[in-house]
């Protein structure tokens, strides 16, 4: 079987309520994680590693850090046709913007006749894992779908947030629930569902047919909630079992793994399992890499402060340009220049680019946005009570202190 023609389109348009006040200023895929990335890189690295190489981001809201970190970063060669292009909301069906994930590809099909592929992946930008899209692609067409659903199961409590499908033996789709308050269980297994993960992969015909307007038929706003569905009706939806997919150089226990990080606690989760004594998520397999940007920055020091205070660094990752003097930091995450002064204690945080955390200050289960400047002896993450007065704090009670905070 030839190779197919794929174009990859990302949807990166989401809101990204459930993040703020990290998204206050920034679109949601364009998050920092893991110090060093954003959220949107592993997405995009999956499809460069695979050799798909014509790839659209779809943005609306607050996406100027999200173009920006993509022109700067997602560079292919173009004397193949290869790119990675952010493409905004350009309101060519009329004067609204995207009204959801099927409306968006309704609005850019331009986008589709131009290149004229075979197979369309549509993909969501805020997911954390590793995956070879290629083995997905040719699932699908061994099948003969017109749509197939990566799935992965979920614990049940969890369920209602997510697409859930029903599916038979040989993995044709049988029902698919958008975010149901009920959800179904897995035959066999009632502590899980089986969910979508929000990446697809279409015949481009099929795609084009079921986002395009018909006679007296309602217009398809959203994949999950129309699309998947109305195709599921018609017979032509698979599933695709995404723990099936090998990934060179990965270990037997980072299968399967796959995080949502559409909540701060998610978020918060997803980060700390990167400095887990075993991590189930791998940044160091250099056989599929992660890409982001690497800025011309000094390495990571870590030294006494200037009266002598020992620094000590547990579990931890340092980014680039970042400086512990006699400080303390255990199970954290530390952006690209950010500053441990002496006496200071950081445990189980994440410090985005630019923070610096002044003498003797303790910050303790936070997420501190970029350029936040932490005074001499301030404690957060120690006081519920006086943390909640004054910044955010996440339902399992992480506390989030917003961009360029000059705190007291």
């Amino acid at each position: 079987m030839a190779a197919p023609k794929v174009l990859v389109v990302v949807l990166a348009g989401g809101e990204g309520r459930r993040l703020a006040p990290l998204t206050a200023d920034r679109a949601k895929p364009a998050v920092p994680y893991g110090g060093s990335y954003r959220i949107i890189d592993f997405v995009l690295s999956n499809f460069a590693n695979a050799g798909y190489l014509k790839i659209v981001v779809l943005t609306q809201y607050k996406s100027h850090s999200l173009d920006r970190h993509i022109s700067q970063t997602w560079r292919f060669s173009t004397l193949l046709g290869n790119y990675v292009t952010p493409v905004p909301a350009q309101m060519r069906r009329g004067p609204q913007w995207f009204s959801g994930s099927a409306d968006a590809i309704y609005q850019n099909l331009n986008l589709i006749s131009d290149e004229r592929p075979d197979i369309v992946c549509v993909f969501g930008a805020d997911h954390i894992y590793h995956m070879d899209p290629r083995q997905m692609v040719e699932h699908h067409r061994e099948v003969g779908a017109g749509v197939t659903v990566a799935a992965i199961p979920v614990a049940a409590s969890e369920a209602s947030q997510f697409g859930i499908i029903e599916a038979s033996a040989s993995g044709k789709i049988i029902e698919f629930h958008e975010k149901p308050a009920q959800p179904p269980t897995m035959p066999g297994d009632p502590t899980r569902a089986l969910a979508s993960m929000g990446n697809y992969v279409f015949d481009t015909q099929t795609l084009i047919d079921v986002v395009s307007p018909s006679g007296d038929d309602a217009i398809a706003t959203d994949i999950g909630g129309d699309v998947i569905p109305a195709l599921t009706r018609a017979g032509v939806a698979h599933m695709y079992d995404f723990s099936t997919n090998m990934i060179p150089g990965q270990a037997d226990h980072e299968r399967g793994y796959w995080r949502d990080v559409g909540s701060l606690d998610a978020y918060y989760e997803a980060n700390m399992d990167l400095i887990a004594p075993v991590p189930p998520f791998s940044l160091y397999n250099d056989k599929w890499s992660v890409y982001s940007l690497q800025l011309p920055l000094p390495p990571a020091k870590i030294d006494h402060g200037p009266g002598g205070e020992q620094p000590t660094i547990n579990n931890s990752l340092l980014c680039a340009g970042s400086i512990v003097s006699g400080g303390v930091v255990e199970h954290s995450i530390l952006g690209p220049e950010t500053y441990v002064d002496a006496s200071a204690v950081v445990t189980e945080s994440i410090l985005f680019a630019g923070v610096r955390v002044g003498p003797g200050a303790r910050v303790h289960r936070c997420v501190i946005d970029k350029n936040v400047i932490i005074p001499a002896g301030r404690s957060i993450g120690h006081d519920p009570e006086a943390d909640r007065e004054e910044f955010v704090i996440s339902d399992r009670g992480v506390v989030v202190v917003e961009k360029d905070r000059r705190l007291s």
